[in-house]
């Protein structure tokens, strides 16, 4: 993968750019969760250290082009200033001549973050004129924005068109190179759990791993799909009755390549989609009516944990039961513990997976803890991620100029 490196660009003076994920959960008494803002701090520290003046961007929640108050970016500048032991400018908006004087303003190893981008429209739009407006801040543009690659819009895809130089962060490039090392040479045996509650949300990555994993665990309530497939009685759960046949197949493509394709072989069972509802443990993944599959069972649990622990390589995405509600946890924690244990490559992608990962206090012992679950889930289903093919333009037409200098 052709992706110009951070650690070539000279920065000393250059006003850069940066297009971060900040898109953190907030609760009323700020930011929930400050993952996304401490994956980020090896760039920004990287930039500071070579006296580059730093320009943050980020979008937060959905305001859907509008200011939204609750949606400002003010608490990460304050939490990232904390981080980082220095002040971190903010400046009210993200384009035009107020900002643009603040640029202007910064000092070698300044810190400016903008404000919210999807405040303006023209960010989720892709629209060249406010990714030319984003680009006239900037001498070199860094996307470190993993979270947010899977989307076409001006500060991810279209901005980098339009600056000297665009190359990849220190984030961007540690996640590229994880989830590549895992399609194209994971060592063996390589084993993929999926989980999370629908199977079409991960279809597309479960045919393109088929081919190159070993073995494939699939839980949660996607698996309840491929029950349904099997013709087991699946009660109340939830299962996508218009996929059977899609899960058939896929069924009968692991057979024909000869891959493992694991399903529950016991489930604990709940009256109803609550934390203190009615429970047992089903010894047959079978649910009768008036009850709902809502964790794999303890027999299914040791069987995926003994797999991964066994495993050269593991790609984890999606907790394989209600995790949410305590008493549903236990399947996400045996396969969370399983991938703790696990001598070989540990790559988790994202979201909930994380969350069960830094709820148990394992998350410092995985390979690789990516920060984009749908982004991750794109890569590795084969889609080209539009925040990372126009880095990969940029680095051909870099190349291009190189050559023709030369000639």
């Amino acid at each position: 993968m052709s992706v110009a490196d951070l650690g070539r660009a000279e920065l000393a003076g250059r006003r850069v750019f940066v297009r971060v994920d900040f898109n953190v959960p907030l609760d009323p008494d700020g930011i929930a969760d400050d993952t996304r803002i401490r994956a980020a701090l090896p760039t920004v520290r990287h930039l500071v250290k070579n006296s580059a003046r730093v320009i943050l961007a980020s979008h937060l929640g959905r305001p859907k082009g509008k200011v939204v108050a609750e949606l400002s970016l003010a608490p990460v500048a304050r939490r990232l200033g904390e981080l980082v032991g220095r002040p971190v400018i903010t400046v009210g908006d993200c384009v035009g001549p107020r900002v643009e004087a603040a640029v202007e303003a910064l000092k070698p190893g300044d810190i400016l973050l903008l404000e919210n981008l999807r405040f303006h429209p023209g960010e989720e739009a892709g629209d060249e004129g406010f990714a030319q407006a984003l680009a006239r801040l900037a001498d070199i543009y860094v996307n470190d924005a993993f979270g947010a690659a899977h989307r076409a819009h001006a500060s991810t895809a279209v901005m980098a068109r339009f600056v000297e130089r665009a190359v990849a962060g220190l984030l961007m490039k540690a996640e590229l190179e994880n989830l590549g090392r895992l399609l194209d040479d994971p060592a063996r045996p390589f084993v993929t759990v999926l989980g999370g509650a629908k199977v079409s949300d991960k279809l597309g990555v479960i045919r393109h791993l088929l081919e190159r994993v070993d073995t494939l665990i699939l839980g949660g309530g996607m698996a309840n799909t491929f029950l349904l497939a099997q013709g087991r009685a699946m009660g109340d759960s939830l299962v996508e009755p218009d996929l059977v046949k899609e899960a058939l197949a896929v069924l009968g493509e692991a057979e024909t390549l000869g891959k493992e394709l694991l399903l529950p072989v016991d489930l604990v069972v709940a009256r109803d989609f609550s934390a203190d509802a009615e429970r047992r443990v089903e010894g047959r993944p079978e649910v009768t009516d008036g009850w709902r599959a809502m964790d794999i069972g303890p027999r299914s649990a040791e069987r995926f944990g003994d797999i991964i622990r066994r495993a050269g390589s593991v790609f984890w995405n999606g907790p394989v039961g209600v995790f949410e509600f305590e008493p549903f946890m236990a399947g996400t924690e045996a396969v969370a513990r399983a991938v703790a244990d696990c001598p070989g490559m540990t790559v988790v992608g994202g979201g909930d997976s994380a969350a069960a990962l830094a709820r148990l206090g394992l998350a410092d012992r995985v390979t690789h803890l990516s920060t984009g679950g749908g982004a991750s889930l794109e890569f590795m289903e084969g889609r080209t991620l539009p925040g990372v093919a126009c880095l990969e333009r940029a680095a051909d037409v870099r190349e291009g100029a190189r050559q023709t200098e030369e000639s």
